[in-house]
């Protein structure tokens, strides 16, 4: 991982200051575009308490929650991509190397496949989820202790299993519903549910790792440094795990599975910011959610009335953004 910026880190006020700008800006720009016909000043007015019903209607009831679940889903992605990268120490780690996204597909497609929806698609996409993280985690760690190699491979091997399974469902499904599944596995926000549960889990997680930056920079050194420095390695990786997981399965269940988020967002802040986790992972909260924020919002308008899954413009955003990353690291 890149040598930590050393200017950045030690005002990191003004990072901060500008991400936070730039999300409320982006916020703003999603609820006041759109099709009905409601502007940024329409916007600022029911913001205030005035504006007609309609009005009303539109941005607080619609645009304003689709707003903060791309946000919540967008942060709680890119955080969870920082802390894989630091648990596997494989800057290619991202949210969904274990498997947590094929898990939580086959649950959906199954719920969907059944007939239900709402909740119980989201619960069965959160139940597959954890599945997956049981079953990577007792698979990695056989009879004996697990490395962040045999982690990463024992993820790489579910995540293909999990594909299978889902192509077959997708096989058996009725021509009529595969529409809704095939935009759900590309990520799709037009049915996000409330995003406060998102939104508090990614405010806790936040508050949580932020004391444990130090030892997170040290363990991005190797587990065996950690442990020389006198750093619990063993726990330290199973809370990095579980909460990476928990982050994972939060933002599949909202939103699907939405690409590179986790992988671009990391690799991005560390070329500006630097490596220091106390600044990284909330500054991919913020950052996340703004990408998504944005990402979400073109996928409204591009070909409105009609709309893009969000994994489609994330994944268009990402690859050249990567490669350009990679060009720059070289």
């Amino acid at each position: 991982m890149p040598i930590s910026n050393p200017a950045a880190i030690s005002s990191p006020l003004k990072p901060m200051l500008i991400l936070v700008l730039a999300s409320l800006v982006a916020g703003l720009l999603s609820v006041s575009i759109g099709s009905s016909g409601a502007g940024i000043n329409d916007t600022l007015r029911v913001l205030a308490g005035s504006g007609t019903d309609l009005q009303q209607a539109v941005i607080l009831e619609l645009r304003l929650p689709r707003t903060l679940s791309a946000f919540a889903t967008g942060g709680l992605l890119a955080v969870a991509g920082a802390l894989m990268q630091v648990l596997l120490r494989n800057p290619l780690a991202d949210p969904y190397v274990l498997g947590l996204s094929g898990g939580a597909a086959v649950g959906a497609l199954l719920a969907m496949l059944a007939g239900v929806a709402g909740f119980l698609v989201s619960g069965s996409a959160f139940a597959g989820a954890m599945l997956a993280t049981l079953l990577v985690f007792g698979l990695a760690h056989g009879s004996g202790s697990w490395t962040p190699s045999r982690l990463l491979l024992t993820g790489v091997v579910v995540a293909a299993g999990w594909g299978a399974v889902i192509t077959l469902i997708l096989s058996m499904t009725p021509a009529r519903r595969l529409p809704g599944m095939l935009y759900w596995l590309m990520g799709d926000l037009s049915h996000a549910g409330s995003p406060w549960p998102g939104l508090i889990i990614l405010a806790l997680v936040c508050l949580l790792v932020f004391p444990l930056g130090r030892v997170l920079n040290v363990l991005a050194r190797g587990s065996l440094q950690a442990a020389a420095l006198g750093v619990s390695v063993r726990p330290l990786e199973w809370l990095i795990y579980l909460i990476a997981s928990l982050l994972t399965a939060t933002a599949v269940t909202m939103a699907g599975a939405v690409g590179f988020v986790g992988l671009v967002v990391p690799h991005m802040l560390r070329l500006v910011l630097g490596n220091d986790q106390r600044l990284i992972l909330p500054a991919c909260a913020l950052a996340g959610g703004t990408l998504l924020v944005l990402a979400d919002t073109l996928a409204r308008v591009v070909i409105a009335p009609e709309q893009l899954p969000v994994g489609v413009i994330t994944a268009l955003i990402g690859v050249p953004v990567f490669l350009y990353l990679l060009y720059r690291s070289q």
